[in-house]
């Protein structure tokens, strides 16, 4: 039965969308219980993996039809499921039922509902059987199929122009990504004739030629598009904003997640280049202009769903910085952020779900006043909102404290001062929020909001719940999830050899099964002159934005062409030196940053042409990187 489990937990996941799809749109009751059957089977089979892979230490393989290798030869498609895949099919498995849940009610407005859950379906297995493959080319297929069920679901509200045009624009940049990934598939197949994960590892293994180090740039570059990594990034505002708040929840949780595991997998354990530092810095490098860039557009959004969109975005960053250093602390600590940016940005995409639903806007200036009518959602904010900005104890600032410290012990201090102001603005954008939504003065039109159903708020609840325990019990989270992904990604060796082989992998590796030990140390986690230094660097910060330029709006396009907005006078001040409103809040920071906000208003043209030529330069530039450093 363990053997099994693998296939079944992506298999009922493609068999209910099927089921689905044959069930009349008007048997409502039927079609939920379907739902919510295959995504708890899911993820019940999921978690019975864990004792035998986390626990023990095994890896799990299947091959379809029974294709095992035959005279050190992957013929046939396999799964193969270590301790990192696991730990990421843990968390997306537990987030696609909650998503199922909440969507019960959330989308019962909607029409067209038939079509969403078998999209919603399809979706949900492709990742889970991404992240569960062994196969190069059935990760392409798997994320093809994630590509195309996410662009239908961003237009689901296709009676709105703007969703139809975030799916156009979504199709288009990422099959762009696409194309990366299949030509860079090609390319590795042309060269080894394999597509089996563990054998290519083993045929890569200190082994790189001008045509395998092509096929890695168009493979870096391709997975960027998906984890919306800057400036590939321009897609996923549009996206998230428009989409369902229960798909947006999955967007920024499972399937930026599942391309954060595609690029582990591929420079970890098939090219195993991060050992060099080359490919260490274009990580940190990429990650820490990510974090900046995505929070700084952050403050200047004025829909709640955006503003979290650009947040997914800097949120990224981390994770890929952490990972990027290649250090045990650093890998931990990106990995533990992965897990805790899936669970504080689904809550808070449930959260913008909730005010959606109870007000029929998530625009911030027409919000106010929400924490009179909907307590509770108030409080799920709060906590979300203090995850994200990494305030303890919550789960936030244990996974951030760890990139602080492993970007500082590897010798990136100025990364580290990013992060940390990255995070004050973080704070600083939900303060916003909570400004503009929750408190305040509530609107008339919003004086009989309610509070939403049960059955939302029992995702939100489980999501905050979590979020409390990850920041409380650091270690014990570290010790039985953490840890051993992270073994995973710096012990390819055992992976090959449980794929192909011992004597297929002593012909590459001289220490099988070998994992490095990572002593977990929250050092300094509640030392009083840590907390000073990091207050003092936080302070710096302030004092920098307050300082930086000077006083002259007639130079600031952005605020000439939002000027009525500014209509609140005191003392008989300019509006624009005085207005209050929540959505604004920060408006002197973005005064202090005009010619950098005027730029990001120009690069974010709304055209596609634009966002592909993006894509292209990054393409470009990575490829001239990689065939220039890495060696």
């Amino acid at each position: 039965m363990t053997q099994h489990l693998p296939i079944l937990s992506i298999i009922s996941l493609f068999i209910g969308a099927f089921i689905v799809a044959l069930i009349k749109e008007k048997n409502e009751m039927l079609r939920n219980t379907i739902v919510l059957i295959a995504t708890f089977l899911s993820f019940v089979f999921t978690i019975m993996m864990y004792r035998p892979i986390i626990l023990e230490g095994n890896i799990l393989t299947y091959w379809m039809g029974n294709w095992e290798p035959i005279k050190d030869w992957a013929i046939g498609i396999g799964l193969e499921v270590d301790q990192l895949s696991l730990f990421f099919g843990l968390f997306i498995s537990l987030s696609i039922v909650l998503s199922a849940l909440y969507s019960f009610r959330y989308i019962e407005r909607e029409t067209g509902k038939d079509k969403y859950y078998v999209l919603f379906l399809m979706m949900s297995a492709s990742v889970m059987g991404f992240i569960f493959t062994g196969d190069l080319f059935n990760m392409y297929v798997m994320i093809e199929i994630m590509t195309f069920a996410s662009v239908a679901l961003t237009a689901f509200r296709n009676d709105r122009p703007e969703a139809v045009e975030a799916g156009f624009k979504y199709i288009a940049i990422g099959s762009i990504g696409s194309s990366l990934i299949l030509l860079a598939t090609v390319i590795i197949y042309a060269q080894f004739h394999t597509l089996n994960l563990a054998q290519l590892a083993g045929e890569l293994y200190n082994n790189y030629t001008a045509i395998t180090i092509f096929a890695l740039a168009l493979m870096i570059v391709g997975y960027a598009v998906k984890v919306f990594a800057v400036p590939t990034h321009f897609v996923a505002p549009d996206a998230y904003m428009v989409a369902p708040s229960s798909i947006s929840m999955l967007f920024s949780g499972i399937v930026n997640k599942a391309a954060v595991y595609g690029i582990l997998r591929i420079i970890y354990v098939v090219y195993q280049s991060m050992n060099l530092s080359s490919m260490q810095f274009l990580l940190v490098f990429w990650g820490t202009v990510t974090m900046f860039i995505g929070v700084t557009m952050a403050l200047a959004q004025h829909d709640f769903k955006r503003l979290l969109a650009f947040h997914s975005i800097s949120q990224i960053g981390y994770v890929l910085t952490g990972i990027g250093l290649t250090t045990a602390l650093g890998i931990t600590g990106g990995l533990y952020h992965a897990l805790n940016h899936t669970l504080f940005k689904g809550l808070l995409f449930l959260c913008a779900g909730a005010v959606f639903y109870a007000t029929g806007t998530t625009d911030l200036d027409k919000l106010g006043g929400l924490a009179k009518r909907m307590p509770q959602t108030t409080l799920i904010f709060l906590i979300g909102a203090f995850s994200i900005s990494g305030i303890p104890p919550f789960n936030g600032f244990v996974s951030k404290w760890i990139i602080y410290q492993a970007s500082y012990e590897a010798g990136y201090a100025p990364v580290t001062i990013i992060a940390l102001i990255v995070s004050v603005m973080t704070l600083a954008s939900f303060i916003k929020v909570a400004q503009s939504a929750f408190f305040g003065q509530l609107p008339k039109e919003f004086k009989n909001v309610e509070e939403v159903p049960l059955s939302m708020r029992i995702p939100m609840w489980i999501m905050a719940i979590l979020c409390i325990v990850g920041g409380i019990v650091p270690s014990t989270v570290t010790k039985y999830l953490i840890t051993p992904a992270a073994n995973a990604v710096m012990n390819s060796a055992k992976y090959v050899e449980v794929m192909m082989g011992k004597e297929f992998a002593s012909k590459f590796y001289s220490n099988l099964g070998s994992a490095p030990v990572i002593d977990y140390k929250l050092a300094g986690y509640w030392q009083p002159i840590a907390w000073l230094i990091l207050f003092g660097i936080l302070l710096l910060a302030f004092t920098l934005v307050a300082v930086l330029g000077g006083f002259n709006p007639k130079k600031f396009s952005y605020a000439d062409e939002e000027d009525a907005k500014y209509d609140v006078f005191f003392s008989g001040e300019s509006a624009e030196f005085s207005h209050v409103g929540g959505s604004d809040l920060f408006w002197g920071l973005k005064y202090q940053f005009r010619h950098y906000f005027d730029f990001m208003h120009k690069i974010h043209s709304g055209l596609v042409n634009d966002y592909a030529l993006s894509v292209v330069l990054t393409a470009a530039v990575i490829l001239l990187y990689v065939f220039t450093f890495v060696r």
